[in-house]
């Protein structure tokens, strides 16, 4: 049998509001258990819930980038089930009428080309507590900081057909709420966070099989073990002549599987009803007009514009414009480089980001500034240094040791472009190397680069590349 996956991703992005959905509490990460969890989000009795108006405007910039329908009128709900973390018994969230409908994302896949994800639904809801086992004994904490932290849930429709389309429809959300500064996208912390749908059925079937929910996956490789393990558990099952339980399962990344971890509930389990403290969310078109004139450029438009402005290929504009904060630094390092785009990408791609990985640092934290790494790619554009002897000013530039112009000039870097001096230089070394000369004469033309290192090592790199491989072919033409 050959089977065809069906995967709908279920995104938790909390919204980057300071205080609560429908509280005056504190969103800050990291506090003390309990101390951020105000009457409202515990439900004492006698307290109501107030819409916190910022995240309204931010799940709109959200469908408005998504090219979905921000709905004139949305309507808060309950959704009732018991769980310890959940205080007043009921989550608010939004079911039949969801602020966020009918949108779609654009995925790149692995062979260059293109698929479009729809967006079934964004919906405002209210985050739950959370459950502590590791520090009790034979007991759970509950700490409900996290009780009422406003969420934005994006869930797609069942438009991906593998792990990896997944990961990268997950990646493109991920990227989109930063640029849109709706959440800041912290998956340790919990900010952003998804549940997996995974489903087979026979290729070529047109009904759905049944389905699992993996709860709560909070990094990108996870994500795409997680998945991977489930369809090849289900495709076990099936194969095996049984049938698929529809369940909530967990992702266990140390042993690398899923299990289950209750049956999966039908709305009707929840007994979703309009929520009577909260009156309907009418927007009118004043306000999605100004939401609208807020936007920054996204993502796509941006990486557009980097292979139109500045002759970048398509992969190298994706990488530069995933991250809105590597996107306005290398546009900075383009504008300090005198308009270098091209030698700009190289070096923000490639010997930044490494050092960048290596550290494990963002590139907010860069010791290098886009104006200091602009001011050494003028250096390498105008001649003053080789690529070579850029790596070593950069290195220097990341220990502090100041911009390019003083490293090179208190090292003596400057590059040797005086073709006299050069040639000198250059017969040096064929003199030096006869049977190497007599070799390359006689056809082995790959002896060039033996002369061009025996060259560049005798001026400690400072000679200018172009010049010695130019001087060294006629000399020897001769």
């Amino acid at each position: 049998m050959e089977w065809e996956v069906v995967i709908g991703l279920e995104i938790h992005a909390q919204l980057a509001t300071r205080s609560k959905i429908f509280s005056g509490a504190s969103t800050a990460y990291g506090a003390p258990p309990n101390t951020q969890a105000c009457a409202v989000d515990l439900g004492l009795p006698g307290v109501l819930p107030v819409l916190n108006g910022e995240v309204v405007r931010m799940a709109a910039k959200f469908g408005l980038a998504t090219h979905s329908t921000v709905a004139r009128r949305s309507v808060f709900a309950r959704k009732n089930y018991f769980y310890p973390d959940l205080p007043k018994g009921y989550q608010i969230s939004q079911y039949e009428l969801p602020i966020v409908h009918d949108g779609y994302l654009d995925i790149d896949l692995d062979d260059g080309s293109s698929k479009r994800i729809g967006i079934t639904r964004a919906h405002l809801e209210e985050d739950a507590g959370k459950s502590l086992h590791e520090d009790f004994h034979g007991q759970t904490g509950i700490d409900l900081n996290r009780a009422g932290t406003p969420l934005l849930e994006i869930v797609s429709e069942p438009d991906i057909r593998s792990a990896r389309e997944a990961v990268a429809y997950m990646k493109k959300i991920h990227a989109l709420v930063r640029y849109l500064e709706i959440c800041d996208g912290n998956m340790q912390e919990g900010s952003f966070r998804c549940d997996a749908n995974v489903s087979l059925r026979p290729r070529g079937q047109e009904a759905f099989g049944t389905r699992t929910e993996i709860k709560n996956i909070n990094s990108f490789r996870f994500v795409e073990r997680a998945i991977n393990y489930e369809i090849e558990r289900q495709m076990d099952v099936l194969e095996g002549g049984g049938q698929v339980v529809q369940e909530t399962r967990l992702y266990d990344a140390d042993r690398d599987e899923t299990r289950s971890m209750r049956t999966k509930e039908e709305a009707n389990d929840y007994r979703y009803f309009p929520d009577p403290d909260l009156l309907p969310v009418e927007l009118d078109q004043a306000f999605l007009d100004e939401v609208a004139a807020s936007l920054p450029e996204l993502p796509d438009a941006r990486r557009a514009r980097f292979v139109e402005q500045y002759g970048l290929s398509h992969h190298d504009a994706g990488v530069l414009t995933a991250s809105r904060e590597v996107a306005a630094y290398f546009e900075a390092t383009v504008e300090a480089a005198g308009g270098e785009g091209k030698l700009s990408a190289n070096w923000v791609t490639g010997e930044l980001s490494g050092v960048l990985n290596k550290e494990g640092m963002d590139i907010g934290d860069s010791p290098v500034t886009p104006q200091m790494l602009g001011g050494l790619l003028l250096r390498i554009a105008d001649g003053t240094i080789s690529g070579k002897i850029a790596k070593q000013v950069f290195e220097a530039m990341w220990k502090g040791e100041g911009e390019a112009d003083s490293i090179i000039e208190q090292r003596g870097l400057k590059q040797i472009t005086d073709s006299g001096a050069i040639e000198k230089i250059v017969r040096e070394v064929l003199e030096a190397n006869p049977k190497q000369v007599e070799q390359y004469k006689g056809g082995q033309e790959k002896l060039l680069g033996f002369f061009v290192g025996q060259v560049m090592k005798a001026t400690q790199g400072k000679a200018n590349p172009g010049e010695v491989n130019r001087i060294i072919k006629r000399l020897l033409a001769d």
